[in-house]
């Protein structure tokens, strides 16, 4: 009859309203709203309330430049970028005159506020740069990858160091982590899928060997299974890893984003599953304890306490690369205190509110990196 619906018409209908509810829900992120309503003031700073200087580090920003993009919350990520430039970069921070911002600023002793340590953070300015590159790429916006592929070159410049018989190694910042013939380095300081954008991005850099030397890196200082918070590399006698002077071979709330990266690197970079099989202690420690250690000793593999939720965040993608359904549900559980109304037990605090980004956000399929390292957010296909 003329004018009148068919039932496949309507069902139709009713199936693309219910695809488009399930569009919207799957694109709305309940953790990172919290995050920014929590920890993220007006101004575009993230503040870590669990210290005493209620500080600010360049890796809250950068952590929190990267959650804006998965959340396609450009507003946000100008307003993240724009304290950056102010306040720990001095307002140096364009293509043509970039200065590695400093990484912590806060109260300090007199009271008043700003930069307390002007020393560069390696990790967080390459995050900030890959944040950089990706949202040009992905909101195409010429001038973050000009900014980005700018701070490349500096980190490159006064970060990255070649070492004797091992290759390009990145400083954790440029002051204060050489004495004598040795050098102290962080493992968690280097994520695969980042090292492979810039490689891709800027294939004259140091990279695609940096990323060769990171694994390396791994696999000998994990000897059990479990990453350092901190390792050293002697540069006599043809160069060796060894035990960190200073933090010795603990592994703890650094080494536990060594795990989070490895599970998160796509599993099709050939150096994916060598970088998790270096790192089966961890796995092998939940299932017996059901926890992760909060500290263990990289060289004997001897654990003591109970890792907080952001060792769940960082673990959650780590589960996942290995297929342990076990490991994953604990993660899973765990991570739903991320989402809980205020006064439902403790409040997550700084680092478990970005590590849980990280892995939740990872495991919940709204971001994942491809095997050039790559940033593919779900708001592409599914918002």
């Amino acid at each position: 009859m003329r004018g009148s619906i068919s039932k496949a018409a309507v069902a139709g209908v009713l199936a693309g309203a219910a695809l488009s509810s399930q569009s919207a829900q799957q694109c709305e992120w309940p953790a990172y709203r919290l995050f920014v309503e929590r920890v993220v003031q007006a101004d575009g700073r993230v503040v870590d309330h669990s210290t005493d200087a209620q500080q600010t580090t360049s890796e809250g920003q950068s952590y929190a430049l990267f959650f804006a993009l998965v959340a396609n919350d450009r507003a946000t990520f100008d307003r993240l970028l724009d304290w950056t430039r102010a306040n720990l970069a001095g307002n140096q921070f364009d293509a043509n005159n970039v200065r590695l911002p400093s990484w912590q600023w806060g109260k300090k002793p007199d009271g008043s506020y700003g930069v307390m340590d002007p020393n560069s953070a390696s990790d967080s300015d390459l995050w900030i740069a890959y944040d950089l590159l990706q949202a040009g790429r992905l909101w195409k916006e010429p001038a973050y990858t000009k900014l980005g592929q700018a701070l490349a070159a500096q980190i490159a410049k006064q970060e990255v160091v070649d070492m004797p018989g091992l290759g390009p190694m990145l400083l954790p910042g440029p002051q204060g982590f050489r004495t004598g013939n040795v050098t102290r380095l962080n493992p968690s300081y280097l994520p695969l899928p980042l090292l492979r954008a810039l490689a891709r991005d800027m294939p004259d850099g140091p990279w695609a060997k940096l990323a060769q030397s990171a694994a390396r890196m791994i696999k000998i200082t994990a000897p059990r299974g479990y990453a350092p918070d901190w390792a050293a590399y002697q540069t006599s006698q043809n160069g060796q890893f060894v035990v960190d002077p200073k933090s010795g071979d603990t592994g703890s709330y650094d080494a536990i984003r060594v795990y989070l990266w490895a599970g998160m690197t796509a599993a099709g970079d050939p150096l994916a599953k060598p970088w998790l099989d270096a790192l089966g202690g961890m796995r092998q420690s939940v299932a017996q304890t059901g926890f992760p250690p909060e500290k263990v000793s990289s060289t004997t593999g001897t654990a003591s306490g109970e890792g907080p939720l952001s060792y769940w965040g960082a673990l959650a993608p780590y589960f996942k690369a290995l297929n342990d359904q076990h490991g994953l549900g604990l993660a899973r559980t765990h991570l739903e205190a991320l989402v809980a109304p205020p006064g439902a037990g403790r409040e997550p605090v700084y680092y478990d509110r970005v590590l849980g980004l990280f892995g939740g956000g990872f495991v919940e399929g709204r971001y994942r990196f491809d095997e050039s390292g790559r940033l593919v957010p779900n708001w592409r296909s599914a918002c």
